[in-house]
């Protein structure tokens, strides 16, 4: 037999969770032809896989990569860690559909986050139009979410009041749309604005469209840590509603209470997962964590312009500095500035930049926001929100599935977008032993796989696509740092993208084989 690629003498850990064992593996074109003892095989490229792992390629849960993915397709950061699809539209607030002002909105609110490179022609504004700029373009393939934050505006602008029957019709509409353009669910961001105006009837409404095709509907919900009551509560009154699967992103806070919301409700029936990432630090946009949503009502300009109002800034330090706000101040770095005149300030705790600019920290928020039109990302934490205790209980459970929430813009990002799929290799599977390696393989690739009905993705079998990563399992670790989030993973020696090389013997290649892989 003869095959294009014949991956030769390694140990498969196929995604099942089966433990790794001696295996050839044949390629043919974009999919796996053959697995087990090929003595007599030839191929017209071998790769010598002996001392490595051979795995699915991995898929991330969550992540941000919707529009740096299109500035950078060959994208170092994701294949050195093995990983082969991305899952984007994420927190409700993304990039299609979009009209020109929903695409601008989104492009300004979410740069902190979600990046807004000059390079890409933003010239899309369907489904379609925004999944074919994916299709042999990028290094790796994604999966699209329909954003609720998006939809909402189409219909309904930055209104902060509930929908109205006859614009939960044109919404479903829009919905129904994106699905068939081959979207596999929809998201939210309970926390960003406008899904934060969005109630649970809305939310049900859209997501009885996604049940009869088997969408997932996919929450950054409203509230987490001790707050996760609210929130779990939310989706989950939303999944009986509808009937819809749905899934929890960036699951954090304390696990004990975490976890037992999840089985009481799978327990009921609700079809429940959750992705989460093993670092005690989160990281999103300035404003939504330091300031009241009131403040937010009406879009940037109106953001501005309340902020640069000397009341409103009196107002804000007597109510709001002045007591305990979602994130400490002094737990803040800030990751991203986008006015260059602030960008010294990257990199530094926020405390530490408002006594550089010789302000207080609330004038220093309130200035860097309005300059940078609230295009500012941090990382940061809350106190006591969870522990090294808590990130390992909740990896460990049944539902869970890995996401690294990876943000790729600004100098100083947080360390998850380089790491957090090899530091579940490296320091959770091989030091810590919270996964064997056959279980790591399902959490970072078989259950998302399965949950976002990417049939033929996910395991290591004939007939399947031939996503795969091959690994040195005693050197594979993460390198980035909250120093230095940009550092590159280590011991991921080749990628396979639909049966092509993208990554061969640690470095990329160059190829873009990647797909937007369409539901159905």
């Amino acid at each position: 037999m003869r095959f294009d690629v014949l991956i030769k003498g390694g140990q498969v850990v196929d995604g099942t969770g089966a433990p790794p064992y001696s295996a050839d593996v044949g390629l043919l074109d974009s999919s796996i032809a053959e697995v087990g003892r090929l003595p007599g095989a030839e191929a017209n490229q071998v790769i010598d896989a002996a001392g490595l792992y051979v795995v699915p390629g991995f898929i991330d849960a969550h992540v941000h990569g919707d529009l740096m993915l299109l500035a950078d397709p060959v994208h170092r950061p994701a294949l050195k860690q093995g990983v082969t699809t991305y899952i984007i539209g994420q927190d409700g607030v993304a990039f299609a559909p979009a009209s020109k002002p929903t695409l601008d909105y989104m492009r300004r609110y979410t740069h902190g986050f979600n990046g807004n490179p000059d390079s890409i022609e933003y010239d899309w504004s369907s489904v379609p139009e925004y999944l074919s700029r994916f299709d042999r373009t990028t290094a790796l393939n994604v999966a699209f979410l329909i954003p609720n934050g998006n939809v909402r505006m189409e219909v309904m602008g930055l209104d902060t009041r509930p929908a109205t029957d006859d614009e939960l019709r044109a919404m479903r509409r829009i919905v129904r749309e994106g699905l068939d353009a081959g979207a596999v669910g929809l998201s939210s961001g309970m926390d960003y604005i406008p899904s934060l105006y969005a109630d649970v009837r809305e939310i049900s409404a859209l997501c009885e469209e996604l049940a009869p095709v088997d969408g997932v509907y996919v929450s950054h919900i409203r509230g987490y840590g001790p707050r996760a009551p609210q929130g779990v509560g939310e989706i989950a009154e939303v999944a009986k509603n509808s009937g819809a699967a749905v899934h929890i992103s960036h699951y954090n806070g304390p696990a004990e209470l975490l976890l037992g919301l999840v089985d009481r409700h799978r327990a009921e029936g609700v079809d429940l997962t959750f992705d989460s990432y093993p670092y005690l630090v989160g990281s999103t946009i300035l404003g939504m964590v330091s300031l009241p949503s009131w403040v937010q009502e009406g879009g940037i300009e109106a953001t501005v312009a309340r902020l640069s109002d000397p009341r409103i800034r009196a107002q804000l330090h007597s109510e709001w500095f002045s007591e305990a706000i979602p994130y400490p101040l002094d737990s803040i770095t800030l990751t991203m500035v986008a006015n260059p005149d602030d960008r010294w300030a990257e990199g530094m705790n926020l405390i530490e930049a408002s006594k550089q600019a010789g302000v207080s920290p609330g004038d220093f928020v309130c200035d860097v926001l309005v300059r940078s039109g609230m295009a500012v990302g941090i990382f940061g934490a809350r106190a006591g929100d969870r522990t090294e205790a808590d990130i390992r209980a909740i990896l460990r459970h049944p539902a869970h599935m890995a996401g690294s929430d990876g943000i790729f813009c600004g100098s100083h990002p947080h360390p998850r977008g380089w790491g957090a799929f090899a530091r579940y290799l490296g320091y959770h599977t091989r030091e810590l032993g919270d996964y064997d390696w056959g279980s790591a393989m399902v959490h970072l690739a078989g259950h998302a796989a399965r949950r976002y009905r990417l049939t033929d993705r996910g395991l290591i079998r004939p007939g399947f696509a031939a996503d795969l990563a091959v690994f040195d399992p005693i050197a594979v670790t993460d390198r980035s740092t909250y120093a230095s989030g940009r550092t590159e993973a280590e011991g991921v020696r080749h990628v396979f993208v639909n049966g092509t090389l993208a990554l061969f013997d640690g470095e990329p290649t160059g190829a873009t084989p990647g797909r937007a892989l369409r539901r159905g």
